[in-house]
């Protein structure tokens, strides 16, 4: 076991999936550095850090620096994973989705319908996402539900550097189109990766924590608040389980039906506005499922139906809390 952070343990598996199959190739905004920059090419890896040394091992055929152009770089991905490729697709912000949807919902997410099986498309699109870090509402959003959404793609979500890669190779090697999600938040988190070749397969939660009073369902970001407002729970001899879910396209949904029919209560925490969100789906899959088995009203921990704010200040009152899901976990133990 090595211990990487998760910028670390993304950098690695693109290392070692471009060394193992040459028709891996990688697309982005200074994923190189950008020619003439300040220390010329490689000068940054990416503004996340995430691309460093793939240029000098592999050139300019392979790590391709584009035009700020997101429907550029999907597109031009999508085609080249038509062609034979295992195309890597890198968009700086998750927010610039908007300008590359058509690409990806009305095109790489129907190929393999639309051409009768008789195609594939392996491309991987890498995204930034999420609030934290004061980068104000057009670079700070949680657009994982919208792409959930659509059918013909992937969604994955990872919270600890083994979990990136295990998830960053299965997504490379897998023959359908899957979005990557990365937590800003989450880069520097550090943990153990196993060495040599390791990959996890979707659809499969991770039980973060495990209990019997109240479930605490959630992914993303969202995980270490979730875990951190289970163990201020445990102090007071409240025990939790907490799920991180990994994917969302395809969810394990055995997983958290099997944990709600444990403890009877369900908290679903969602770094989305609440309207349409991953935590309304995940309330009504229970809600519809496992009904019989609840003890009190789903709680739902969202963030507010606004933009994400700029202020220090006003972002701390919009992002959900270790405090708020606490909160939620025991207003539903006031259910006897």
């Amino acid at each position: 076991m090595s211990q990487l952070t998760i910028r670390e343990a993304i950098n690695q598996t693109l290392h070692a999936e471009m060394e193992r199959d040459s028709n891996v190739i990688m697309l982005g905004e200074d994923i190189v550095g950008g020619a003439g920059t300040a220390g010329g090419q490689e000068a940054i890896g990416g503004i996340w850090g995430t691309s460093a040394g793939l240029f000098d091992k592999f050139g300019a055929s392979r790590v391709i620096d584009t035009p700020i152009s997101e429907a550029t770089i999907v597109g031009t991905a999508a085609g080249a994973a038509l062609a034979g490729k295992r195309a890597i697709a890198e968009i700086m912000f998750a927010d610039f989705v908007g300008v590359c949807l058509d690409q990806i919902y009305n095109q790489v997410a129907k190929f393999r319908y639309m051409f009768g099986g008789n195609s594939t498309c392996p491309i991987v699109i890498r995204m930034a996402y999420g609030a934290g870090l004061n980068a104000a509402a057009q670079h700070s959003q949680a657009v994982y539900p919208m792409l959930t959404s659509i059918p013909g793609i992937k969604v994955v979500m990872p919270t600890t550097p083994a979990d990136a890669k295990g998830l960053l190779t299965q997504a490379i090697r897998d023959d359908d189109p899957v979005i990557f999600f990365e937590g800003k938040l989450l880069y520097g988190v550090k943990g153990e990766v196993p060495d040599g070749e390791y990959l996890l397969p979707f659809g499969q939660a991770r039980l973060a924590r495990e209990g019997s009073d109240v479930s605490i369902v959630t992914c993303g970001q969202m995980v270490m608040m979730a875990e951190a407002a289970a163990d201020a729970l445990a102090k007071d001899g409240i025990s939790c389980d907490v799920i991180d879910l990994r994917t969302t396209s395809p969810m394990d949904e055995e997983a958290i039906l099997d944990s709600v029919e444990n403890t009877g209560r369900l908290v679903v925490v969602d770094e989305s506005p609440p309207r349409c969100n991953l935590a309304t789906d995940i309330a009504a899959l229970v809600a519809s499922k496992a009904f019989s088995s609840l003890r009190a009203p789903i709680e739902m921990v969202t963030a507010p139906h606004s933009p994400v704010p700029f202020a220090r200040e006003l972002e701390r009152g919009y992002f959900p809390s270790p405090a708020w899901i606490e909160a939620a976990a025991r207003k539903t133990l006031s259910y006897r």
